[in-house]
């Protein structure tokens, strides 16, 4: 019997079944010991887009301005609400006139860390990403010149913008507002990060157990560093609709992949996959654990095959450790 189903262990009991042939512990070290380590304070900003105080408050105020939007009826929190981890809690995103997505939404927390953006990698910069969905004619669809022209019309925006970049209202300065933002969005305070500080009591003897099992099984593969994620693309399941990033780079070898997600905060990002396509626990252990196919359609090997050696009895432990991933929430 399986237990009741929870966000976190979706995504990492994937990572059971990819191979761990590439997967290397430094010599010395013990297995997992600094393969996770805890979330630093800040994120870097590039050289290009020092962060400053005036910046990041004129990015939050843009990140909520219905504005950005063709019809002003979305924000970039319509997509990322604060209180859902930055994420909608749907299975695929609505975009402008109700239009459903074909992918779920990804968490915003920890972007600031990532070297690439989207599940497929598309933006290689927090500044380019932001600027993708306002104006994509199927997310937010507002033409970038029509934007700078109705945010110079609002005295208070035209001021600041002035005050922070020394220029009028303008779509490079825009983007990098938004981006100075999200990168103050940081998990903080997990328990798990106190337990790697040295206090043993910060997580539950079944949560260690599962940390262990998380070594163990090879989820620290893909899933290590300060956000639990190797930020790679790999093709987990079927989708042949959706060619992922084999859509962005052209190659064959990386069609029907997606990028790692994170699993700081997972608890509150569900649901799973980059379709959103599993809603609970139980169907992703059903399907990885037993059900995943070879091969896609096409003739091309998945990452993956079945888990059929692992015990279910340690997607208990699992699932305490990862809930020991989320920390405070972020606003």
């Amino acid at each position: 019997m399986l237990m009741a189903p929870t966000p976190m262990s979706a995504l990492i009991l994937s990572c059971f079944l990819i191979s761990l042939s590439d997967f290397r512990i430094p010599s010395g070290q013990a297995p997992g010991q600094g393969g996770v380590t805890p979330m630093p304070p800040v994120a870097s900003s590039p050289a290009g887009n020092p962060s400053t105080p005036e910046k990041v408050a004129l990015g939050r105020k843009l990140f909520f301005d219905p504005r950005l939007s063709g019809d002003n009826r979305m924000s970039c929190a319509t997509c990322h609400v604060p209180d859902q981890a930055f994420t909608d809690g749907a299975p695929r995103a609505l975009g402008a006139r109700g239009k459903q997505l074909p992918r779920n939404t990804l968490s915003l927390l920890n972007a600031g860390f990532r070297e690439t953006y989207f599940w497929d990698g598309r933006a290689t910069s927090l500044e380019e990403q932001a600027l993708h969905p306002i104006q994509s004619p199927d997310e937010m669809n507002q033409d970038l010149k029509a934007l700078e022209s109705e945010l110079s019309a609002v005295p208070e925006y035209a001021t600041q913008f002035r005050s922070v970049f020394g220029t009028a209202v303008t779509r490079d300065a825009i983007s990098k507002a938004i981006a100075a933002f999200e990168r103050t969005l940081v998990s903080r305070d997990s328990p798990f990060d106190r337990f790697l500080a040295g206090d043993k009591s910060a997580i539950s003897e079944e949560a260690r157990q599962g940390w262990e099992v998380f070594q163990a099984a090879g989820c620290i593969r893909c899933h290590h560093g300060p956000t639990l994620s190797d930020g790679k693309f790999y093709r987990l399941r079927p989708g042949a609709y959706d060619r992922g990033r084999g859509a962005v780079t052209g190659r064959p070898d990386d069609w029907y992949a997606f990028r790692t997600p994170s699993l700081r905060d997972v608890a509150r990002t569900a649901p799973y996959m980059h379709d959103g396509s599993l809603e609970t626990l139980e169907q992703v252990v059903v399907f990885y654990s037993r059900s995943a196919p070879a091969q896609l359609s096409p003739g091309l090997p998945l990452a993956i095959e079945p888990l059929l050696g692992r015990s279910y009895s340690e997607i208990g432990p699992l699932v305490a450790f990862l809930e020991s991933l989320s920390g405070a929430p972020v606003k």
